[in-house]
């Protein structure tokens, strides 16, 4: 193998969270171990809820035990692991951040130990112990500070103030927010012991499926999959023009699919493919934009989406499964909306495709790494026609090690192994940190019992209009995104905003993958703009050049949560008919939003040619695109044929006379 092919599969390239743990303190040996330790119980805990194992004879957990073990088990290593500021040690453990471990460990076990005895005693009635009680005080305090170091202090300052708020809900000055109050006592137990707060929807997906996936896509990494996705990536891509970023899209997709992480995604994708991208012409900035925007696709593309998918599964009481496959047109739609932007970028500046002599041959590729196809493959079948979601990442990552194990050259040692356990009690404290803490947030609300008023004040403001409601939510989705986390974002409009959409008449699944998708656009939207700073970090650009640059290349992703909004089809929640037909009017129509911004349209050329009227047919492009894209039906006035005539109708006088233009051009 060549040089330049060893580059684009290179062995030693850091794994995802391997290159995140710079933000998070290194560990010394006996904090190591005990991470490692937490992270194996975290995993038998949760192999023996779903398989219904039995290994605690005499005892049967209930689900809030269960619960609380896994809270005991991880929450702590929050102190531990995230620093309390920005000037704090990250080579070695404080003692205080010590003496927090101990007492979140405490406070978790005692709670774990008297939930069954509150429950007997009758807690929603007031029968709570006041030493249970006492607790949830204890613990109410050290899950506002774990929010606060893995999310920031956005977070928990929009966390904080709704968790009291049951305290004086009843107050005049609320207007459409007043609703039961209850005292600090009943707070506290309703946090603490309900499975509407704490134990709630957040920590349940956690518990119940998420811990599987997060296996499964470490197993993954650590097996050399980000190798040879990458490699197939390039030999499928590479030829084509501007086929190093082509290459960036695909490869960031494939891994995506599997991590649902978008830093992890930019870190492993972005240190092969943007200085290759730089190598072929693309400018540093755009070059990390393209990966930013591919890398955003982490949580959007099944089978393995971001944690929030799991939540919003949570939330709608259906499969990941159902959610997952929901997700495959939007995301399609998204990868190749990206995919038509680079092809017309680099038919613009006349950028070629990477030489064949430095690419890796498919066979080659796939026959080091036929196994991932297989493990994937049984995945996919286990969720959707199996329908063992919380089942299918374990047999996955088993059957995975068993065929690294026969056919890997780089076999797992006792080393791999203790790094995947680290690896994963990194991640399960992060997500722990978040999930409980925002779960206070659901349940504030449900002991104040205010959502129903609140969805019926915002249709009166709207005026029953639901395309203005759907504005309003999203440019409130986009707002909070900029402060808190995809997760922390959605669960906080799923609650507030969510009902009043469904009562507007959209569909419920549609409604929450519309708020999901708005309130992860803060990756590539300045100022937050994490993915596209990570990755001009990597690109050596100007960090906001960088963001703006990923707003245009993936601005089709801003469009998009409206389409299927306006037909759930798009969503899968209609007839299959009815989806492929308006999949491919939306398909024709990003070609010509793509050709539009980048000024370089499919089948015309480079729209420079047509002189002083190049942005008037650029902007009609674009219109015509965006119309023809938009579903008819529901809440619009037009049909979908009709909606196809209106965007024909500005497209083919645009189309004919820009070829017109630019031929004239070309021929002079």
């Amino acid at each position: 193998m060549s040089a330049g092919r060893k580059e684009f599969g290179d062995p030693h390239a850091p794994a995802p969270v391997e290159m995140e743990v710079l933000r998070t303190r290194r560990l010394g040996r006996v904090w190591r171990a005990l991470l490692m330790a937490g992270a194996a119980a975290t995993i038998f805990l949760c192999v023996n809820q779903q398989f219904v194992l039995r290994f605690f004879v005499g005892f049967t957990p209930l689900n809030t035990e269960y619960y609380y073990m896994l809270v005991l088990v991880v929450l702590p290593f929050v102190y531990v692991l995230f620093p309390g500021g920005p000037r704090a040690r990250l080579d070695g453990v404080p003692w205080y951040d010590a003496v927090l471990f101990v007492i979140t460990a405490a406070t978790a076990a005692y709670l774990l130990a008297h939930i069954r005895r509150a429950a007997e005693l009758g807690w929603e009635f007031g029968g709570a112990p006041r030493d249970v009680v006492a607790a949830g005080f204890v613990m109410w305090a050290l899950l506002m500070e774990a929010l606060r170091r893995t999310g920031g202090w956005g977070l928990v300052l929009s966390v904080l103030p709704f968790t009291l708020y049951p305290l004086f809900a009843d107050a005049g000055w609320l207007g459409p927010l007043k609703g039961t109050q209850s005292s600090a006592a009943q707070a506290s137990a309703y946090h603490m012991l309900s499975v509407e707060s704490v134990l709630g929807i957040p920590l349940q997906a956690f518990a119940e499926v998420v811990i599987g996936f997060l296996v499964f896509g470490t197993a993954l990494m650590l097996t050399g999959a980000g190798r040879f996705f990458i490699n197939v990536a390039f030999a499928l891509c590479g030829t084509f023009r501007g086929g190093a970023a082509k290459v960036g899209i695909f490869a960031s997709a494939l891994l995506g699919m599997m991590s649902g992480s978008v830093v992890s995604n930019v870190l492993t994708a972005g240190t092969m493919t943007i200085p290759v991208m730089k190598k072929t012409g693309f400018r540093a900035s755009y070059a990390g934009a393209i990966e930013a925007c591919a890398s955003t696709g982490a949580v959007l593309a099944p089978p393995v989406m971001g944690a929030t998918a799991f939540v919003m599964a949570q939330f709608l009481n259906m499969s990941y499964a159902e959610v997952a496959l929901a997700a495959t047109i939007p995301a399609a739609l998204y990868y190749f909306g990206l995919f038509m932007q680079v092809d017309a970028y680099a038919a613009r500046h006349s950028l070629k495709g990477l030489p064949r002599a430095e690419l890796p041959r498919m066979w080659v590729t796939l026959k080091e790494g036929w196994y991932f196809v297989l493990v994937i493959a049984l995945l996919v079948f286990m969720m959707l026609v199996m329908k063992r979601e919380s089942h299918a990442p374990f047999y996955a990552t088993v059957l995975l090690l068993v065929l690294n194990q026969a056919f890997n050259r780089e076999r797992w040692t006792w080393a791999t192994a203790a790094k995947f356990l680290e690896l994963n009690g990194r991640t399960f404290a992060e997500l722990v940190g978040i999930l409980a803490g925002c779960g206070l947030l659901i349940g504030a609300f449900s002991l104040t019992g205010v959502v129903s008023s609140i969805a019926n004040d915002m249709l009166r403001i709207a005026g029953n209009n639901a395309m203005l409601l759907l504005g309003m939510t999203a440019v409130t989705s986009l707002v909070l995104g900029l402060g808190l986390t995809t997760t922390a974002c959605y669960i906080f409009l799923a609650i507030l905003v969510g009902p009043a959409l469904e009562k507007a008449g959209l569909n419920k699944l549609a409604v929450h993958m519309f708020i999901f998708y708005w309130g992860m656009l803060s990756a590539i939207t300045p100022p937050v703009a994490i993915a596209s700073f990570a990755a001009a970090g990597i690109a050596g650009a100007p960090p906001m050049k960088t963001g703006w640059e990923s707003m245009r290349v993936g601005s089709i992703i801003y469009f998009i949560p409206f389409f299927f909004v306006l037909n759930p089809a798009l969503v899968l929640q209609g007839p299959w008919i009815e989806a492929l037909y308006l999949t491919v009017t939306a398909g024709l129509g990003v070609i010509f939003i793509c050709g539009g911004i980048q000024g370089c349209q499919l089948g015309v050329g480079d729209l420079r040619r047509a002189g002083a009227l190049e942005w008037p047919l650029r902007i009609l492009f674009m219109i015509g695109g965006i119309v023809l894209a938009t579903p008819g039906g529901g809440i619009m006035p037009l049909s979908n044929v009709q909606m196809e005539l209106l965007g024909a109708a500005i497209l083919v006088p645009t189309a004919t006379a820009a070829w017109l233009l630019v031929g004239r051009a070309r021929s002079a």
